[in-house]
């Protein structure tokens, strides 16, 4: 096999430094949630509900790459607290779009504001134009990992 077509040394690998970024941020995301009673599976389903109200189970796995069966939990423990609501019964289909309640809103205000700070912690060292280079830069690469 020839040096190309393998993965080679580690602290080359792009993949693998991204792996590392993401596990920071999820440790320090978990951190700062952690004292305010949520998980980051939660503040994720929390943050989606705040920027689209409504969405369904599904949908709300989907983007916050968890499954289903873990989003329902989520929900479940957001809906015990009183932090969205959920209809017994779907209005049509089968979907049951949720939305977050007043404790839910003033819950995300706190955490998003948390997690924002974790998040220009960890991307301090750099520019405000190397972070939207970097943003842009793994959003195509996320859409080629998706595109047929």
């Amino acid at each position: 096999m020839k040096q190309e077509e393998t993965v080679g040394d580690l602290d080359q690998s792009v993949g693998y430094v991204l792996k590392q970024v993401q596990a920071s941020l999820h440790a320090a995301m978990d951190e700062v949630l952690r004292p305010l009673g949520l998980t980051v599976a939660q503040y994720a389903c929390l943050e989606l509900l705040g920027q689209h109200p409504g969405l369904s189970n599904s949908e709300l796995a989907r983007r916050a790459f968890v499954t289903r069966q873990s989003m329902n939990l989520v929900l479940r423990r957001l809906q015990e607290r009183d932090l969205l609501t959920r209809p017994d019964q779907a209005a049509h289909g089968r979907a049951l779009p949720t939305e977050l309640t007043p404790a839910g809103k003033a819950t995300l205000r706190e955490v998003s504001a948390a997690v924002r700070a974790v998040e220009r912690r960890l991307f301090s060292p750099l520019s405000q134009a190397q972070q939207r280079r970097l943003r842009d830069d793994l959003a195509a690469c996320a859409a080629a990992a998706t595109a047929d």
